[in-house]
């Protein structure tokens, strides 16, 4: 039954928590829900496809999952936001294996910085880094893709990482130290004209 009074209810001021329990009964509530997370989910799908018109599809389908399966979800030790970073996580996964692409993932902005020289002379070897940067996070197993998106553009904290990818807060930190060790590495090998044999002795 409808709730006669959901039009007093101030959506905003309320927290995911009370929110999604409202939802279950309540469109409205999973409205401010939208709302709150829209562009989020929207940015970390489309930096997981790298297209406009497959960000916005897959986004729709998020909600729409979540809408559909709201009556089910229990917290349980999972915030709203992971569980439904875990609908996009999955639904991305799928559409690259649908798709047979490649994944991709836009940090340039995020990652090379520390990377880089802030020397003004050096713009045209800052392009060059970045785009080597770039291939090589997409040499990357996909999680650690995933968990460099969720630090740099998200910013997430390696706890709320952790809460999304289902791992510990210590593993997450350790993985995210592993991971720039290794693309450290990788540009080294890069710059050196090394990267075939660097390639051939990493870890699997």
């Amino acid at each position: 039954m409808k709730n006669p009074f959901s039009r007093r209810i101030d959506y905003a001021e309320l927290d995911d928590g009370q929110l999604v329990a409202l939802a279950k009964e309540d469109k409205s509530a999973f409205g401010e829900l939208y709302e709150r997370y829209l562009p989020k989910i929207y940015r970390y799908v489309y930096y997981r496809t790298g297209n406009v018109h497959d960000a916005e599809d897959l986004t729709a389908k998020v909600f729409f999952r979540a809408l559909s399966h709201i009556g089910n979800y229990v917290e349980k030790g999972v915030p709203f936001q992971a569980w439904l970073y875990r609908i996009a996580h999955n639904l991305v996964a799928n559409w690259h294996r649908d798709q047979g692409r490649r994944k991709i993932i836009a940090l340039d902005e995020y990652v090379a910085h520390p990377l880089k020289s802030e020397a003004p002379d050096r713009l045209t070897e800052e392009q060059e880094e970045r785009n080597q940067l770039m291939e090589a996070v997409r040499r990357l197993p996909e999680d650690r893709q995933q968990l460099l998106l969720l630090k740099f553009v998200e910013q997430m904290s390696n706890a709320e990482i952790g809460a999304i990818m289902g791992r510990t807060e210590g593993a997450i930190k350790s993985l995210y130290h592993r991971t720039l060790l290794a693309l450290r590495e990788e540009m080294v090998a890069i710059q050196k004209g090394d990267l075939k044999q660097w390639s051939d002795g990493k870890e699997g």
